[in-house]
């Protein structure tokens, strides 16, 4: 990969997205191609064909994705399957025909069965039931591994598929009707101390263990891949640590100074009882993490207050 070749980053404006273009802008690539949902709808499949033959990139990272927490999987399976389906098939088949020389797609851990292995190998893949909550975001997600796979095998293509874990950073998504945990509780603790609520109410038990990766350290990993990993195999990308709902959110209300109570809502689901990746074949590589999650959640927070300060976080 070399400083101006042509890279699209397709989803620059999410949370991935925008940090995969802020470490490639940072590290010094000049040709960085980004489109706004406006300009290039990416269900489009002849809009999509249009700009691959127009820009031709060398480099394609697949950062773009219909994404949300278990309320949003839950209430909005048909949106979930058939966008995410239509976004990678255009993005994945214009740049094997347009003569990409590599691409990066990201799946998601949820990829994994609801009872995998723990930590969970890549080898899990396909072993069992997936968790119900977010099964069709985790079926469109192994499509396109499978697709990528596909034009490996059948055409040589260097198409690649990393699997982060959950993540979190600035440009989250901390609407609490389609946002994941993390930022949820974030807003709901900066809400409850503003307002000087006694209590903040978290979905479910609090028991389900996850991990959590800052978004910068996934854009390091991004780029890590493209530079040195060349298998259609899928690659895992996480922190290798986890713990419970309850200690996150602790650690959440500690950070951000909210001292009232927590309160359980055992009646709304938990998912998955627990989801840590098994980080050991990137680290044999040569990439770890970097950013603690007090550090990165402490980052998270200021960009949450001065975007909503803004106008434009909340």
């Amino acid at each position: 990969m070399k400083k101006d070749d042509a890279i699209f980053i397709a989803g620059h404006r999410g949370l991935v997205g925008s940090a995969i273009l802020r470490r490639l802008e940072a590290e010094g690539f000049t040709r960085l191609l980004t489109r706004t949902r406006g300009e290039l709808d990416l269900t489009n499949s002849a809009a999509v064909d249009e700009f691959f033959a127009r820009e031709k990139p060398a480099v394609v990272v697949v950062a773009a994705a219909k994404v949300g927490g278990i309320k949003a999987n839950s209430d909005r399976p048909v949106e979930f399957l058939i966008d995410n389906l239509q976004i990678q098939n255009n993005l994945i088949r214009a740049a094997h025909e347009n003569g990409a020389g590599k691409l990066l797609f990201l799946g998601s851990s949820c990829i994994y069965p609801k009872l995998a292995p723990q930590p969970i190998p890549e080898s899990a893949l396909l072993g069992g039931p997936l968790e119900p909550t977010n099964e069709a975001y985790a079926i469109a997600k192994i499509a396109g591994i499978k697709l990528c796979q596909a034009y490996a095998r059948e055409y040589g293509a260097n198409f690649i598929s990393g699997m982060p874990t959950n993540l979190y950073g600035p440009n989250d998504n901390f609407d609490l009707e389609t946002s994941h945990v993390l930022a949820a509780l974030l807003r709901k603790a900066h809400e409850a101390k503003e307002s000087g609520a006694r209590e903040l109410v978290v979905w479910g038990s609090g028991k389900p263990l996850r991990e959590f990766l800052h978004v910068d350290d996934l854009a390091a990993a991004c780029l890590f891949l493209l530079q040195n990993y060349d298998s259609p195999e899928i690659i895992n990308i996480g922190t290798g640590i986890d713990l419970t709902i309850r200690e996150l959110a602790e650690l959440i209300c500690d950070v951000v100074g909210f001292k009232g109570e927590l309160t359980f809502d055992a009646s709304k689901p938990d998912g998955t009882p627990r989801k840590l990746l098994d980080i050991s074949k990137i680290i044999s590589l040569g990439w770890e993490p970097t950013i603690p999650l007090r550090e990165g959640i402490a980052q998270t927070y200021d960009w949450f207050r001065n975007s909503a300060a803004a106008g434009s976080g909340s």
